[in-house]
């Protein structure tokens, strides 16, 4: 079963023009996560009077599931798509025994609505597919941030908002002083939902972050187009449509206003939202496996409006103009049906004609999650040089 975040943002996207044209046969409000009953999540009454990557609250954690490393969390004031203040959460794990150690902000693929399902919850919970990983960072010598990159609403498929959490977890981070990473170089990692979060990063940083000195980031598995990935869908029941539908809900969720996804549902549909609206990516899988957008909304229309596009076009990195400062890694299978290559390399072309620090490495594979194992390796070695001080190549 093809699971990944490539195959949901195509179906999801599909979901979201559908019925669009037509009258809502009732409103209804968004369904929010449940919020973490941990009040370390709990936003403080101030938190408009602080800067993005302000730090808000601080704590050590048993990192039972890490050996040889130590761990915090770190509460901060972030910024969502419009523009409000939202508090952010990552996690980091220090390698014991390395003074001043390098700082990479991994970006996790997270599959899922609940809040539960974040990292700093799914990194010890066994949730998170890519927990293993942590240790191949630590390894190295690295300390490992994981923020919760898309937000405290679960906010799935929200591409700019993973950027903007992204960039102020650094900033956070380097201001703890109790970290020590106050001067350590820093790289951002990802793929396919994360390798998307860690590419707006960059884009983003140098007017959103531009105090953020960026030694590399590399990213892999981009979804960089959302409406082209929306109009190749079709409506045929999809094993993958749980994470579809779940994408769907996480959008509106950042977009209540202009994106009532909600107000389009039948009674199934909304029976399928309450159902999995706290719920992680095997529960959406598993409850949503071999539905369709027929299934759910009141209308099979593909007639999308202006407004959704361009919702869809303010979160694909095809259509926004900023080009990193940072010296950037991209990989991408030529082949992949998931996350379509022409885009990422029409993006990688416009960085090079920017004059960009770009290395842009295409893979003849076809399968979406295969390209993550055979390019990770080489991009961990780019960030390696880049830490080492070594001037970055280009391929272009």
């Amino acid at each position: 079963m093809r699971q990944r975040f490539g195959v949901v943002m195509a179906a999801v996207l599909g979901a979201i023009l559908v019925g669009m044209s037509v009258p809502p046969v009732a409103a209804a409000d968004p369904m929010y996560p449940d919020p973490d009953p941990d009040p370390f999540y709990l936003a403080p009454a101030d938190l408009d009077a602080k800067e993005p990557g302000d730090v808000v609250r601080t704590r050590r954690i048993d990192t039972w599931m890490y050996p040889n490393s130590d761990g915090w969390q770190v509460a901060f004031r972030s910024t969502n798509s419009l523009g409000n203040p939202i508090l952010g959460v990552t996690t980091v794990l220090l390698p014991r025994g390395v003074e001043n150690p390098p700082l990479v902000s991994y970006q996790a693929i997270i599959n899922s609505l609940g809040t539960k399902c974040a990292p700093s919850r799914s990194l010890f919970n066994m949730e998170l597919q890519e927990s293993p990983g942590m240790m191949l960072g630590l390894e190295r010598g690295w300390a490992v941030s994981v923020p919760d990159h898309l937000g405290p609403t679960g906010a799935y498929g929200a591409a700019k908002l993973g950027g903007m959490i992204t960039l102020d977890s650094v900033r956070a981070v380097q201001h703890v002083a109790e970290l020590g990473l106050e001067e350590s170089p820093v790289a951002l990692a990802g793929y396919s939902g994360g390798g998307m979060a860690s590419a707006w990063a960059a884009a983003l940083a140098p007017t959103y972050a531009p105090e953020l000195d960026l030694a590399a980031v590399v990213a892999g598995g981009i979804p960089a187009d959302l409406e082209q990935m929306a109009d190749g869908l079709g409506l045929e029941p999809h094993p993958g449509f749980g994470l579809a539908f779940a994408a769907a809900i996480g959008l509106e969720r950042e977009y209540q206003e202009r994106l009532p996804i909600s107000d389009q549902l039948n009674e199934t549909g909304m029976w399928l939202r309450d159902w999995t609206g706290n719920e992680c990516r095997r529960f959406l899988l598993f409850h949503g496996a071999f539905r369709s957008a027929a299934e759910v909304a009141v209308s099979t229309s593909l007639l999308g409006s202006p407004e959704v596009r361009q919702i869809l076009r303010e979160n694909s990195l095809r259509h926004f103009d900023g080009v990193p400062t940072a010296p950037v890694y991209l990989w991408q299978g030529t082949l992949d049906g998931l996350t379509p290559f022409d885009s990422v390399e029409e993006v990688a072309g416009r960085y090079c004609a920017e004059g960009a620090p770009l290395t842009f490495v295409p893979y003849e594979i076809a399968e979406h999650m295969t390209t993550a194992v055979v390019g990770f390796p080489d991009a961990y070695e780019y960030i390696d040089a880049r830490f080492r001080g070594e001037p970055a190549p280009t391929s272009c």
